[in-house]
């Protein structure tokens, strides 16, 4: 069964940081685009950030540039977002993604906004909370 699941939230003060992980059960990593996205009360899912299965693409949504970080381990079969400066809106359930998407297939996709958008990415993980306050 192919599955993802995040870790890593919490509460944090404002200024905080936070690294959340994602581990990749039955399948591997490293053939996969992976991507972060949030959603918070009331509002639409956001993409944050995507790197391409080859690590040489990454993008992040204005928001959250220069502060969060999209990372993998392939051989931990795992991806990870670190979080810095958080603020009180980055208060939301945030999600790991993944589409399979070899080398082969360039890093285009994740070097636009392709990759941010919600349509973009076959498996999802569960979500973890993520609280912002002081």
């Amino acid at each position: 069964q192919l599955q993802l699941v995040e870790s890593g939230g919490g509460l944090v003060q404002p200024g905080g940081s936070l690294t959340l992980s994602c581990a990749a059960s039955g399948f591997s990593l490293n053939n996969y685009a992976i991507g972060w996205f949030r959603q918070a009360p009331g509002k639409e899912r956001e993409g944050l950030s995507c790197m391409s299965s080859s690590g040489r693409a990454i993008n992040y949504a204005d928001s959250v540039r220069g502060r969060f970080t999209i990372s993998r381990d392939n051989l931990k079969n795992t991806m990870y977002l670190q979080m810095d400066s958080l603020k009180l809106e980055d208060t939301a359930v945030y999600f790991c993604a993944a589409d399979y998407a070899p080398p082969s297939f360039g890093d285009a996709l994740c070097e636009g906004d392709y990759r941010l958008r919600l349509g973009t990415y076959e498996y999802w993980g569960q979500g973890t909370q993520v609280t912002v306050s002081s």
